[in-house]
């Protein structure tokens, strides 16, 4: 399955994809740069800030700054990723920025369940802006 993170809430999009990984899909999300926080952006910079500072640089935790990364990472925390059955269920994901061109011309979903209902307000922030605001260059 190929879905398309464009407009979508990374929670919900992360849940679902969870929830299908559980039940042994393989799963390619494309566009991780367009998936949407919901929130109001320094609200949503400043709890990235925090995750990124807990811990120390030689032992963690390691916060991604990355967008396909940090997708990933929200995936695995819905995950039981220290059991067998969550890390075969990680093995089977796959995240990209942009659509790469061996998925060009094939069926890509957009799922309504992680779809953003009102996208007029002004109270979102996308995966893409919150890596370039930590250092990110995608």
């Amino acid at each position: 399955m190929i879905i398309d993170a464009s407009g979508m809430i990374l929670g919900r999009l992360a849940s679902l994809a969870a929830t299908k990984l559980l039940a042994g899909e393989e799963i390619a999300i494309v566009n991780a740069e367009k998936a949407i926080i919901s929130g109001r952006r320094e609200s949503v910079y400043r709890e990235y800030e925090e995750m990124k500072g807990k811990g120390s640089t030689e032992k963690g935790p390691h916060y991604p700054k990355r967008p396909e990364r940090i997708m990933k990472r929200t995936v695995r925390g819905m995950l039981p990723h220290k059991t067998k059955r969550g890390r075969e269920a990680m093995s089977r994901l796959k995240i990209y920025v942009g659509v790469p061109s061996e998925f060009e011309g094939m069926k890509i979903e957009r799922p309504e369940a992680a779809k953003m209902t009102r996208l007029g307000t002004a109270k979102y922030v996308e995966l893409g802006d919150v890596s370039r605001k930590f250092g990110s260059k995608f």
